[in-house]
């Protein structure tokens, strides 16, 4: 005999997986920003409160779930930019994401270097990553030329030169670590250096 299960509870089981496979994403990122993607899955069930099984049903491979965690985070970080593009005072919004972004990305290396890798599963993943990495560069062109036209950053700097000095700064925090006041100086520097710079006064 067939088992008939009723809609509303059909609508209930989606809806404890989808909570559940939020959970284990977000414990993901928590190692794996840790330890970086090298590690284990044992390690990232028992924080998200779940049995090994349980977290392979959801991603049945390491590269499956390194692609919705990368995927997650460049989603997050492309809705923050058309945010900020929207915002109020475009210029505050656009240092609010570039801080923002440098500091994910610091994060988002350990990444990266497991993406590059030789294995032939994150071929996949890579692909599915390129796409949303040209979501992203749209929306910060978008957000740098609104940011220029308001006067708040200077008009000279490009997307592809933008994702330049991200990825530097990125590397620049990682090399002070924890160190607070370090990481603001950095920060502090690059935000002078993308404010236009007042025009000398001529002499008569």
């Amino acid at each position: 005999m067939r088992v008939r299960v009723r809609p509303g509870r059909t609508a209930l089981i989606g809806q404890i997986q989808a909570v559940t496979a939020a959970r284990i994403l977000a414990a993901a990122e928590q190692v794996f920003a840790a330890a970086g993607p090298s590690a284990s899955t044992e390690e990232l069930a028992e924080l998200a409160g779940v049995a090994i099984g349980t977290v392979f049903r959801h991603f049945p491979t390491k590269a499956a779930l390194i692609e919705a965690v990368f995927l997650s985070r460049l989603r997050e970080i492309t809705a923050y930019a058309r945010e900020m593009a929207a915002a109020g005072d475009v210029g505050a919004g656009f240092f609010a994401f570039f801080t923002e972004a440098v500091k994910q990305s610091t994060v988002k290396h350990a990444f990266t270097d497991a993406v590059d890798s030789d294995d032939e599963a994150m071929a996949a993943v890579r692909a599915a990553i390129a796409s949303a990495g040209a979501d992203l560069r749209d929306a910060m062109g978008d957000l740098l030329i609104r940011a220029q036209q308001s006067g708040a950053v200077r008009p000279d700097i490009a997307t592809a030169e933008l994702i330049g000095l991200m990825i530097g700064t990125s590397r620049a925090l990682e090399q002070v670590g924890p160190d607070q006041q370090g990481q603001q100086r950095i920060l502090a520097v690059l935000h002078d250096g993308l404010t236009p710079r007042p025009r000398p006064a001529s002499s008569t």
